[in-house]
């Protein structure tokens, strides 16, 4: 018995058979589209991969490789004499001004509480009286003082806000240094920048703290030991 002729095989030739052999259509089992098998995934981050932008900790100015962790090296922080420089700076250009005005205060008070006991004599009965005080120049002083004071309150929060939002006053952005938290590289913030402020009292005692960085590894002074910053340098 005779067929009609295949319209996919109009020549009547054998599919080819075996293992291996390609498949065509109309024969056998279904054409696969491309990628057969399973969806193929995009390699997971592993051994050997690199790490994408953004990866681990923020990428610092500066720092290629990023903020460095406890290996860091003995060059990342800031020397104290870099430090000492950048404090002398800051005295002369933010709290100049506030310094000045709060001496003339002072002298003038002072100038007017000697003079009232240098106008002091002894009376008749041998009894001490003291002599007027200077209205004049107790009044000016008193005025000096109050604004020297205000502008040294105004000072103050300037140079934290340089320090703590920033990252530099103007004395370490002149010597290329910067405060950053310890854990991140990131600045500290207004808040923890004024309660640093505050803990250089510490620092203050026969200057021990201020001189602290000299043999610190981390080159910290009391304070930034207390509030877990660090000074480093800036490239």
């Amino acid at each position: 018995m005779s067929y009609p002729p295949d319209p996919n095989n109009p020549y009547g030739q054998q599919p080819p058979q075996g293992y291996g052999a390609p498949q065509q259509p109309g024969y056998g089992y279904p054409q696969q589209a491309p990628g057969y098998g399973y969806p193929q995934q995009q390699p997971a981050p592993g051994y050997g991969t690199v790490p994408q932008q953004g990866y681990g900790y923020p990428q610092q100015p500066g720092y290629p490789g990023g903020y460095p962790n406890a290996g860091m090296v003995a060059n990342f922080y800031a020397g104290w004499g870099s430090r000492v420089v950048a404090r002398i700076i800051d005295q002369f250009t933010i709290f100049l001004i506030p310094g000045i005005v709060l001496g003339i205060g002072y002298s003038k008070m002072i100038s007017a509480t000697v003079g009232a006991a240098q106008a002091g004599y002894i009376d008749a009965n041998g009894e001490y009286v003291a002599g007027t005080v200077n209205a004049s120049d107790a009044g000016s002083g008193t005025v000096f003082f109050l604004i020297g004071g205000l502008l040294q309150l105004a000072a103050v929060a300037f140079y934290t806000y340089l320090q703590g939002v920033k990252g530099q006053s103007l004395g370490q952005r002149a010597v290329n240094i910067r405060l950053v938290r310890e854990a991140d590289g990131q600045p500290v913030g207004w808040g923890m920048a004024f309660v640093r402020q505050l803990c250089h009292v510490l620092d203050g005692f026969c200057c021990l703290g201020y001189l602290w960085p000299l043999w610190d590894a981390k080159k910290q002074t009391f304070a930034d030991k207390i509030m877990s910053t660090v000074v480093v340098k800036s490239q």
